[in-house]
Order: structure tokens, then C-alpha cells, then sequence
């Protein structure tokens, strides 16, 4: 709707209401007061009708005493009829035969006016009885004196109460009318009325009249309808529609002709900014008035104006601002970088919320919060290394740990221990979206501690922010605002969880929870690039279980694959937090070493191959009986850049020495042969060094922790002892007094760490 359309409907709401409101309450004024009228008019003629009917009763009955009490009944009976008092007299003997009856009867039945309860039917005459006894009281017999209900007493009832009556015939339903005063064509509509009327209950005709009923009841047996018509002016209704039908006539015209005129600067005004959002900018807007919008006029020529400069400003500034486009588009596409979007979620909370600082803490390991993002709180947060809150301490551990926010102020001697000193502060929980009261945490992995399960009904994480700007407390709007951003908060760390899961999943393989072959493929051409480089050695191992097909054949593949779970538990805990295992496919594994060389790695062959040999792999055999199977393995080794030039072909070379090792007899492993066409080769079954040794070279220290690489990918997880490296000067495979291993016994390397790549066994 235009502004016009509306300008009118609000005149109009405003002019034409009033006059609406005022014919409907002189409507419906007019029809209450009618209808009191018309209710006391009928209550005035009910109540003469039963004076009128009780009269004729006492009427009758000193009529029937005068016949009784005479010694000529029959001439007494005479005098009582030619004057008037009853139409009938009936004298009956003690056996009820009659003795006497005047001629002319009315016709049955006759209803007798003292009986307590009118039974219905028809209604010939009105009577009353009196009993004949002699001096000493015995029964002589009756006499009745009637008085006949024709249209002459209907008649006379009218003339009485100076309302129609309608006297019904109650013989048979449907009940129909005996006789009545009513017109023609209204009697239909006066007992269609009465048939749904009670004793006292009052109704309407659609031909405008009012309708009661007026017995039968004790003392006034005729079933009587009383009607009168209405006293509202038969026109008024349509007058009323007339007047409302003027008034909203003239009301549309003046309306619209003041919003015509109201509407007309603004719509020049709406045609000027059409032209100058189309680019013309010489468009003006004529003020025609001082008024409000006269001075909205004016202040658009002047924005025109003043627009024309800025577009010189616009075009020197459009290449700073596709390098800010860059930024935001590189900013958004980081979709799985919690701590950039944590970042942006906190600079938006505290920009919308007006506060001077806040902090993102996420749930660890352990039941404590830590601070993964802060603004503001440099110098302010108590303590250093991780700022953990344990869940349930101070403000938002109770608020991590309960789910409800929190706000108010807080004075300098209450503040919780752990926490940043605050006047104000306001804190809100957040959970995954797809989390529920009591839901466990992540599973714990098959070997080796994992993350530990949430706490039931404890949040994800806390968004807090301290001190608004200004002094004032965080107020309810604040709340709502904070629980926008907290929302968002969880849906970013349930993506980056979701994502590092289903990148856990793509690349480790499900039975043995090693690497798969195609992270094999990645770290093999990552960990070649690297070595050469810089100019280091990475050593290949390709293990293959001895005879597995037969433990499949003689046990089942449920027993087999135990043994490849229970085969892969054991590579772990024999490897160094640097180096990966993999799956290379069925019961074929790698076991890639970084900055380790040939000697490093047939000391770890060695190893490896005496913890698969030395305890036999207990199974469930076929017939439910737990058997321990002794498992075998071998080996073949190859070196990166000693036996290859590619990791294809190094991976190939240790595939060549692995297939000599089988050949040798199994249980043992073999060195692949060097770039000249030599090969190192240990001893069958002793699995010592070959007579040629590759001269030791030195190595640099790898460090056992976490990293993460630009390329995203996973790498080795944190070790036991953060600070174990390889000896400078000494293979990397012969570390920790000639384990192989650096620092603690550890288990296997991963990035997002696949289960059971921990610490090893």
C-alpha cells in the first residue's frame, strides 16, 4: 500500500470510527431498550391474565356454592346460568350418575381450576367442583359449575392485558393453535417462538414481536402465549446505514484530498533520490515549505551534493578496498581455524556488548577450562601457563559446570582465585549443537589414554566478558546478544571437532586404527621432500605377518583380525612418537622413520620383530575355547636416498627386501640393495648386521611434540618426555640406551591422533 492508501485508511480509522462505533451503539441501545419494554409489558399482561383466569375460578365457585347450598339444586343451577355466572351447571349423585345439567354444555373436557398440577391436552371449559354432604357430613355427590374457553374468552383475556393471546391446543404434538388474537400471518412465528420458550423466558419474531408464555401452571391451567409488537421505528436500521454510508463517503473524499496533498513533496522527493541513486546527480528536490519536510528536502540537495565529492574519494580508495575483500574472503575461507574464528567471535561480542575484555575458554582434558583467546586481559589474568578454571571454580567454572549464565558486578576483594579482576562481567555457556543433558563425551581408545568424557551436563566452553565500558552492569539485552555469539562459538568448535574426525576417519584404518594407505602415499612423498632438503635419511620398513593366511583358515577372520589389532597395539608401542605406522593392506604394514638410518633401522626391525615373536596372540578359536597363536614376522628395510631416489621406488625397494626376507625363511628382515647393486642383507633368523655397513652419519635432534605443518596435515602427537630428541652423532634408531626410541617408550605419531596412537603400551 502506498502512502497515500495509508494516510487515507488512518483518516478514515480516525473520522469514520467514531461515527461506525456510534450507529452501532445506537443500534443496539435502541434494541435493549425495546426489548425491556417489551419484557415488562408481557410480565404486566402475564401477571393479569392469572388475576383475570383466578377471578373466573372464584366466579365459578361461588356459582357451584349457591347451586350446593340451595334446596331447589335445579332451579338454583337455572338463576346461576341466565345470570351470567357460569355458562353450565352439572349435578352428580354419590355414585357420580348425573341428576341434573343444565342445557347448552360447553364441550369436554373440562379443565378444573383447582387442580395442583394442569395435565395437558385440549381445553373445552373451565370448572370448578364442590362436594354435597348433609348435616352430618356424608357425601351426597357434586356440583360443577363451568364456564367454556371459546375465542370470546381468548377476546376478553386480550382486551384485559392489551396484548395478543394465543391459547394452544396441547391435544397431540405437534401443539397447534386453539385460538388466538394474533394476525395471520404472525400466528406461524408466534408458536415457532413459544415451542423453545420456558415459563419466564422472553423471546423474539423475526416480524419484530415479543413472545412469553403465561401457564399452564397451578391456579391458571389455560396454556397461553402472550405476544406484543416492537416499538422501534421500523426504519431506523436503514437510517442508521445511511448516515454510516455519507459519513464514509465524504470521509474517503476528504481523506483522500489531505493525503493528496500531504503526499505530494514526498513524492517529489522519492522521484529525486530515484534519479540520484540512478546516478543523476544534478537532481534537486523543490522545497516548497519550512516545514519538516521542507527541511528533509533540503538536507537531500545537500547529501547530493556533497555525494558528487565523495566519488572522486570512492575511486581512489577502491583498490584499498579489494585488498580489505581480500582479507575478509581469506578470513572466511579458514572455516576449520578455531582460533581465527574464536577471535572474530570475540572482537564482534565485545564490540556489540560495549566491554573492555573478554576470553573464549573451552572444556579440556581433566575438567579445566582453559583461555584459548583473550582481548584485553594482558597483565590482567592472575597466574601463568595455561589459565585453567577448574569446572565448578569461581564465576565461569560454576558456569560451565551448571549451564546457566551469569552477570553482575563483582567487587576487587570477592574475585574468584584464577580469575581476571572485573567490576562488571557477564559469562555464557555453550555446548555442541547436537549434545544432550547427560550425554557422554568422546570414547576412549582401544590402547592408551585418550580424551576424557565430558562431564554430564557441563558446557563445551564459556564466552565471558569483563567491564562494560562506561561502569554500567551487563543487562538482559547483553544476555541475548552474548548467547548469539555463544551459539556461534559452539558451532565453530563443533565443525573443527567434526572435521578433525572425519579427517581422523579418511585417513587411519578402522580395525587397526593405524594410518591408511592413502596417508601413506602423503607422508611418503612429505617425509622424501623433507629428507632431501635437508639433506637427511628416512628409513622404510614393510612388515608382513608370517603364514596369516592359515591363522584366517584354522581360527576364522574373527580370530585374525585380533591378531592384526593385537599386531598393530604392539608396532606402536615399539616406535618412537616421530615415526607412523600404516596399513598398507591385509596383513602388509609400513613403518616409516624419520631422520633415522639403516642401522636405526634394523635395530628397531629387531625390536619389532621380537615383540610380535616373543608373546603369542591370544584368540577365541571356533569352538568358543581362547587360543594363543605364535605370530611371526618379517621385514624388509630401505633407506631414502641410500636405496632409491623417489618414495615410490624406496617403497618399492623395501617391498624387494621384504619379499628376501620371506624367501630367507620368514621371521627375520632384510636391508634392501644399495644404489651400486650391493645388498644389505642380515643373517636369517639371528637378524644381525650384514658385513656392509653404512658409515654413520649424523643426525639432527627431532623433537617429540605436536606440530602443525601449513599443509594441515597430521603429524606426531605429543610424546611422554616433551624435550627427547634424537643424540646428535648417534642413529636415531638407537636412542634411549639403545631402545630405538627417543625419550619415553612411546607409541606411534599422529596428527588428529587416530586410536591408539599414543604412548604406546
Amino acid at each position: 500500500m502506498t502512502l497515500r492508501g495509508r494516510l487515507t485508511a488512518a483518516f478514515l480509522a480516525v473520522a469514520f470510527g467514531p461515527v461506525l462505533l456510534g450507529a452501532v451503539f445506537v443500534a443496539s441501545t435502541v434494541a435493549t431498550v425495546d426489548r425491556s419494554r417489551a419484557t415488562e409489558r408481557l410480565a404486566v399482561a402475564a401477571t393479569a391474565v392469572r388475576t383475570s383466569i383466578d377471578a373466573l375460578c372464584q366466579q365459578l365457585r361461588a356459582a357451584a356454592d349457591a347451586v350446593a347450598l340451595a334446596a331447589d339444586q335445579a332451579g338454583a343451577a337455572s338463576q346461576v346460568v341466565s345470570r351470567g355466572l357460569a355458562a353450565a351447571v352439572l349435578v352428580t349423585d354419590a355414585a357420580g350418575r348425573v341428576s341434573y345439567a343444565t342445557p347448552e354444555a360447553p364441550p369436554a373436557p373440562w379443565r378444573d381450576c383447582t387442580a395442583p398440577t394442569p395435565p395437558g391436552g385440549a381445553i373445552g371449559a373451565l370448572a370448578v367442583r364442590v362436594e354435597l354432604r348433609d348435616a352430618a357430613g356424608t357425601a351426597l355427590g357434586t356440583v360443577t359449575a363451568a364456564q367454556p374457553v371459546d375465542p370470546g374468552l381468548v377476546a376478553r383475556l386480550a382486551a384485559v392485558t392489551g396484548v395478543a393471546v394465543t391459547l394452544l391446543d396441547g391435544a397431540a404434538p405437534p401443539v397447534q393453535v386453539a385460538h388466538t388474537t394474533e394476525s395471520a400471518g404472525g400466528r406461524d412465528a408466534v408458536l415457532a417462538a413459544a415451542a423453545s420458550l420456558g415459563e419466564e423466558g422472553v423471546t423474539g419474531t423475526p416480524d419484530g414481536r415479543y413472545v412469553r408464555r403465561a401457564g399452564p401452571v397451578a391456579g391458571q391451567p389455560l396454556p397461553l402465549v402472550l405476544s406484543v409488537p416492537s416499538d422501534q421505528q421500523p426504519g431506523l436500521h436503514a437510517l442508521l446505514v445511511a448516515v454510516v454510508l455519507l459519513a464514509a463517503v465524504l470521509g474517503v473524499a476528504a481523506a483522500w484530498r489531505l493525503a493528496r496533498v500531504a503526499t505530494r513533496p514526498l513524492v517529489e522527493l522519492a522521484g529525486a533520490v530515484d534519479r540520484v541513486a540512478a546516478g543523476d546527480l544534478t537532481a534537486r528536490v523543490p522545497v516548497r515549505s519550512g516545514d519538516e519536510i521542507g527541511r528533509l528536502a533540503g538536507a537531500v540537495n545537500r547529501m547530493t551534493r556533497e555525494t558528487g565529492g565523495y566519488l572522486a574519494a570512492l575511486a581512489s580508495s577502491r583498490d584499498q578496498l579489494r585488498g580489505h575483500l581480500a582479507v575478509l574472503g581469506d578470513t572466511l575461507a579458514s572455516t576449520h581455524d578455531l582460533q581465527r574464528i574464536l577471535r572474530v567471535i570475540l572482537h564482534s561480542a565485545l564490540a556489540a556488548t560495549g566491554a573492555r575484555a573478554g576470553a573464549v575458554l573451552l572444556t579440556e582434558q581433566g575438567g579445566v577450562l582453559v583461555a584459548q583467546c583473550t582481548e584485553g586481559l594482558d597483565g590482567c589474568w592472575p597466574g601463568t601457563g595455561s589459565r585453567g578454571v577448574p569446572l565448578g571454580s569461581g564465576v565461569v567454572g560454576a558456569v560451565a559446570a551448571t549451564g546457566q549464565p551469569r552477570r553482575g558486578r563483582m567487587e576487587p576483594a570477592t574475585v574468584p582465585s584464577g580469575e581476571p579482576g572485573c567490576r562488571t562481567y557477564i559469562a555464557v555457556p555453550f555446548a555442541a549443537p547436537d549434545a544432550g543433558p547427560g550425554e557422554a563425551g568422546p570414547t576412549q581408545p582401544a590402547d592408551g589414554p585418550g580424551p576424557a568424557a565430558e562431564p554430564a551436563g557441563s558446557a563445551v566452553g564459556v564466552l565471558a566478558l569483563y567491564d562494560r565500558l562506561g561502569g554500567e552492569e551487563f543487562d538482559d539485552d547483553d544476555l541475548v546478544t552474548l548467547r548469539t555469539f555463544a551459539g556461534h562459538a559452539a558451532v565453530a568448535v563443533d565443525n573443527v571437532r567434526i572435521h578433525e574426525e572425519v579427517q581422523r576417519l579418511s585417513l587411519t584404518d578402522p580395525l587397526t586404527g593405524l594410518w591408511n594407505y592413502r596417508y601413506l602415499r602423503e607422508s611418503l612423498r612429505r617425509e622424501v621432500e623433507r629428507a632431501s632438503r635437508f639433506g637427511r635419511r628416512v628409513s622404510f620398513l614393510a612388515l608382513d605377518l608370517d603364514r596369516f593366511k592359515k591363522v584366517n583358515d584354522t581360527y576364522g577372520h574373527a580370530a585374525g583380525d585380533t591378531v592384526l589389532a593385537e599386531f598393530a597395539r604392539r608396532v606402536r608401542g615399539e616406535i618412537r612418537e616421530v615415526d607412523l605406522a600404516f596399513r598398507h593392506g591385509g596383513e602388509e604394514f609400513v613403518v616409516l622413520l624419520p631422520e633415522t638410518d639403516t642401522r636405526g633401522a634394523t635395530i628397531v626391525a629387531e625390536r619389532l620383530g621380537a615383540a610380535i615373536r616373543d608373546t603369542p596372540v591370544t584368540v577365541m578359536g571356533h569352538a568358543g575355547v581362547r587360543e594363543a597363536i605364535p605370530v611371526t614376522v618379517s621385514i624388509g628395510i630401505a633407506v631414502y636416498p641410500d636405496h632409491a631416489d623417489t618414495g615410490q621406488q624406496v617403497l618399492e625397494a623395501a617391498d624387494e627386501a621384504l619379499y628376501a626376507a620371506k624367501a630367507a625363511g620368514r621371521d627375520t628382515w632384510r636391508v634392501a640393495a644399495g644404489a651400486d647393486g650391493d645388498t644389505d642383507l642380515g643373517d636369517a633368523g639371528t637378524g644381525s648386521m650384514a658385513a656392509r655397513v653404512t658409515p654413520p652419519t649424523r643426525e639432527l635432534p627431532v623433537p617429540a611434540a605436536a606440530c602443525s605443518p601449513e599443509d594441515g596435515l597430521p603429524r606426531a602427537g605429543l610424546g611422554g618426555d616433551h624435550g627427547a630428541s634424537v643424540t646428535p652423532g648417534e642413529p636415531a634408531g638407537a636412542g634411549s640406551a639403545g631402545t630405538g626410541r627417543t625419550g619415553r617408550a612411546g607409541g606411534a605419531s599422529s596428527g588428529p591422533h587416530p586410536p591408539g596412537h599414543g604412548r604406546g603400551r
